[in-house]
């Protein structure tokens, strides 16, 4: 399986409004409950007025379409960083899914997943 690292900073934030964010930059992802608004986006395009920020964040994603019946690859990815140390945060889109870590963790995952036998391009 391939991992496409992100050659980008991330930040992990929540906004008061949804006007808050610029849907028009090129990598964002919203989850909106009924509690929050949290953003996930490149540290540089982060609004400026966030209730909660956390930046430092790099990520990768799953190369190609995951087929819904496809069991397991976020569950095996995580227990492998988990029992290197190494908490992760994940965001799934329709086609595909992403795993950030923190920076200082982020050449150390791609190690670990490279020595395990995914394909880190």
């Amino acid at each position: 399986m391939k991992l496409k690292k992100l050659e980008y900073k991330l930040t992990v934030c929540k906004v008061a409004d949804i006007k808050d964010i610029d849907t028009g930059k090129d990598f964002y992802f919203i989850g909106k409950t009924d509690e929050e608004i949290s953003l996930v986006c490149k540290t540089d395009d982060t609004p400026p007025n966030t209730t909660e920020r956390d930046d430092g964040w790099r990520g990768f994603r799953i190369q190609g379409v995951l087929d819904f019946s496809l069991i397991g690859i976020l569950s095996k990815l995580s227990a492998i960083l988990a029992e290197n140390d190494i908490g992760i945060f994940a965001i799934s889109t329709f086609n595909t899914d992403y795993i950030l870590v923190k920076a200082e963790n982020f050449e150390k995952t791609l190690k670990v997943l490279s020595d395990v036998g995914y394909d880190v391009v």
